[in-house]
């Protein structure tokens, strides 16, 4: 052979060096599949150097969403990689293992007592999905309640405070109308006495947040239930309350016990809540618990007959897999109640320990300072107009060391204040947070100035 002719590279070569296959030779194929297979060793290499762009989860304080797990999860999810959830006959053991979850919620949540640890509820993708089982719930149980009167249901609405994107997505897909009550001043979600504006005979339910998204505080649900049960006396209307508990519902009751939020309020017919977000299991499952069997209509609930055995299906979606499922219930025995107060104790003290420092700053006020609801920090400008930079600049300025940190305007009637939230998860340490309060002196520094970062480098010293 010729010095200058080479051989085709063998899988050894691949694995010697990848970075001189043939496939890191080319730029990767964006718009139509290539002809040729590829050694899988050289294809992995790419794709992982190509997610080295992606940023860091630990920086990533703008996700309500768990970033962290136990080697022992990683496990169990791959050894779950081919069990398909919806196929109960199938897999058993882990439709016994969903069923578990439900009732372990259940029973968290205070539901009543269900003969045969047969408490209805089921998993999901996630809590937008289970939040929308409960809204449809709510709406086909006042078109029955309606129909059964002889009165129209072409007018179906839903009455929320400031709530994430899935409310809005559920009104829109299911024909609900929205009826989204504003922000009072110095508010930090829905208020019990603003509801006699909005609600009426065609509202199929009242949302109440355990965690509203842009604050992060809780709203009074039981506050909320007692002013609709005084809206019945006057008006003889009878509206339930679905709890969208995507985050609070991991967190109070462990931390905030004495807090009457769930099931013992009789007002209140379903709960969901997420998984993967302080629930600590991985990305892809979430879960809708009602307080009793009947408060779920059964034309909701289909038959399915096609996979081996006849299996009841309720869930917007269809085909998942089910590592997500285990994964909660291994936590759920790994940590046990007094594992979650712990590891959610020490992520609202870390919450507490940034109000603090967030407050020596000075341009800051305090929206929630990490006491009382999630493990969280919000706050806005003191004085916007004479600060001389917008809390937009400061997250830009965090965002050149890597920490994500979310600036956005609060929802009507306050859409003139911007706010800045710090969520903090587990794997979000004490230290962690301290160096984000000194990137964040540094950032204010550097803005009070007026000089972008840019602008004051030196140069690289060897």
């Amino acid at each position: 052979m010729a010095l200058h002719e080479m051989k085709a590279p063998t899988s050894t070569d691949a694995r010697t060096d990848v970075f001189a296959s043939p496939l890191s030779e080319r730029v990767l194929p964006k718009y139509r599949m290539p002809e040729e297979p590829s050694l899988p060793e050289a294809v992995y290499a790419m794709l992982h150097n190509e997610l080295l762009l992606d940023g860091n989860a630990a920086q990533n304080l703008a996700t309500f969403c768990t970033t962290w797990s136990d080697d022992e999860v990683r496990r169990l999810m791959d050894e779950c990689l081919d069990k398909n959830m919806i196929d109960k006959d199938e897999y058993p053991q882990t439709a016994e293992i969903e069923a578990r979850c439900v009732n372990i919620l259940a029973d968290l949540w205070n539901a009543p007592e269900v003969a045969g640890g047969r408490a209805m509820g089921c998993s999901t993708t996630g809590s937008s999905e289970a939040a929308m089982l409960g809204g449809l719930a709510l709406k086909w149980r006042w078109r029955e309640r309606r129909r059964a009167e002889g009165k129209p249901v072409d007018r179906p609405n839903i009455v929320a405070g400031p709530v994430q994107i899935c409310w809005d997505k559920f009104a829109r897909y299911f024909d609900v109308e929205l009826r989204q009550v504003p922000l009072e001043e110095g508010a930090t979600g829905l208020r019990p006495h603003q509801l006699r504006e909005y609600v009426d005979e065609n509202t199929i339910g009242v949302v109440a947040i355990l965690g509203v998204t842009f604050t992060c505080d809780y709203e009074p649900v039981a506050e909320i239930a007692a002013e609709l049960d005084r809206i019945q006396e006057e008006t003889g209307l009878d509206v339930p309350i679905h709890v969208d508990a995507a985050s609070g519902g991991f967190v109070a009751p462990f931390l905030h016990r004495d807090l009457v939020w769930d099931f013992r309020l009789e007002r209140v017919s379903s709960i969901n809540a997420s998984g993967h977000k302080y629930g600590l299991a991985p990305l892809g499952v979430g879960w809708a618990v009602w307080r009793t069997a009947d408060l779920l209509p059964k034309d909701l609930v289909f038959d399915v007959n096609y996979l081996g055995g006849d299996l009841p299906t309720f869930a917007l979606n269809f085909s998942r897999p089910g590592g997500e499922i285990v994964a909660q219930y291994y936590n759920f025995l790994r940590l046990g109640r007094a594992g979650y107060r712990r590891v959610q104790g020490v992520c609202a003290e870390t919450a507490r320990y940034l109000a603090g420092q967030v407050a020596e700053m000075g341009p800051f006020t305090l929206l929630y300072d990490g006491q009382g609801a999630l493990p969280a920090v919000s706050y806005t400008l003191a004085d916007p107009a004479g600060a001389g930079f917008s809390l937009y600049d400061l997250s830009d300025q965090l965002r050149m060391r890597g920490w994500q940190v979310p600036s956005y305007p609060l929802p009507a009637d306050r859409q003139e204040t911007v706010i800045q939230r710090v969520l903090i998860r587990h794997g979000v340490g004490r230290d962690e947070i301290d160096l984000l309060a000194r990137d964040m002196r540094d950032s204010l520094e550097r803005l009070r100035r007026g000089k972008p970062a840019d602008e004051e480098r030196a140069g690289f010293h060897h």
